[in-house]
């Protein structure tokens, strides 16, 4: 659907260089990576806004590198998300169809689809500026999805939302996908975010791509150094034998440590978990005795705005990643015992 063949753009101290990607059609594709790699510039060079130094961009094979951004059939939804401040919410939502003349009832049915898909049909007479951010990335997209654009792109959608609306948002995000099957390109910094909503992804970094595949292969078999540090280099645990114990599941003994995960087919002769999926508290956690260990840290290490952490359990070492606030708020130190939980849906066989 969308080949980037060789694209090089300059906007200040941002660039890209030389990127190819192509992106299937009906996809979510997600562009991760930190602030600063280029990200942004990305999806402005494929929304028209920015030149090209170099290199073409085709949509079902027509190159629309000249093509000006009004003509590229993309829907664009920007960081602010760009809603116009002295329209109303079904005003902001045809506003991009207004050069088409479409008629009065055709720009009501469309508006009452897309405030029906969104659940904002409650919101279309009220000004912008009195609704919240969820509600004003629901009209965003809504905007965006008027003009019915081949490609959706989404700059940091939840970037300004709170923790609870952004979980939210991401599973509304899936079902309005799932229900168009609009090719969708979203970039974000957040490793959550794009593990939960990605089919494939794109790690940039400084301008580049280090990596494409999906969550799986990128996160558990990372290419390069950057990339590794970037997500976090997987816990990969020797497996010394395993049992089925039924149910699709085994218990596979790791250095003496017995872990359940679920698995359906093929030997078994390593496990592997990512730092942030190794729950780390210093109380004995409620609930069942499923993957649950007492370990002890060995090493502490600050890393950006995470402490990662090593901590010995029977023969082997985990890796584990905890906020800066929440590992001073449990005052974790070199040599205390820790509670441990190996969360099972998060344990992959290698």
């Amino acid at each position: 659907m969308i080949s980037i063949r060789n694209i090089s753009a300059n906007a200040g101290s941002f660039i890209l260089k030389d990127i190819n990607l192509e992106i299937k059609d009906g996809e979510y594709f997600v562009v991760v990576g930190p602030t600063g790699s280029g990200k942004t510039i990305l999806l402005e060079c494929l929304a028209g806004l920015q030149r090209l130094r170099g290199g073409e961009i085709l949509i079902s094979g027509k190159n629309i590198t000249p093509v000006p951004p009004e003509r590229r059939e993309l829907g664009y939804v920007p960081q602010d998300y760009a809603l116009f401040p002295f329209l109303d919410v079904r005003e902001n939502i045809i506003f991009g169809l207004q050069p088409k003349k479409i008629s009065k009832q055709e720009l009501e049915k469309k508006v009452s689809s897309l405030a029906n898909l969104l659940s904002i049909h409650h919101l279309l007479d009220r000004n912008v500026r009195t609704l919240s951010g969820g509600e004003k990335q629901r009209v965003a997209i809504a905007r965006a999805l008027a003009i019915s654009p081949k490609v959706l792109l989404l700059d940091e959608p939840m970037g300004s939302l709170d923790v609870r609306t952004a979980k939210y948002l991401r599973l509304e995000l899936k079902r309005y996908h799932e229900e168009l099957g609009i090719t969708t390109i979203h970039v974000t910094h957040n490793l959550i975010e794009a593990e939960e909503m990605a089919e494939r992804m794109a790690i940039l970094h400084m301008g580049q791509i280090e990596q494409v595949g999906t969550p799986d292969e990128v996160f558990f078999y990372p290419k390069s150094p950057f990339v590794a540090d970037f997500i976090g280099t997987p816990n990969i645990l020797d497996c010394d034998y395993y049992n089925d114990i039924g149910h699709g599941l085994i218990e596979a003994v790791c250095g003496g440590v017995p872990i359940i995960l679920p698995h359906h087919d093929g030997p078994v002769r390593k496990l592997t978990l990512l730092p942030r999926d190794v729950y780390v508290t210093t109380r004995t956690p409620p609930g069942p005795g499923i993957n649950r260990f007492r370990g002890t840290v060995m090493e502490i290490t600050p890393f950006s705005s995470l402490i990662k952490l090593t901590i010995k359990v029977g023969e082997i070492n985990l890796l584990a990643e905890l906020p800066q606030d929440i590992f001073e708020e449990m005052d974790i130190r070199t040599g205390h015992e820790v509670h441990l939980i190996l969360k099972l849906r998060s344990l992959r066989v290698y």
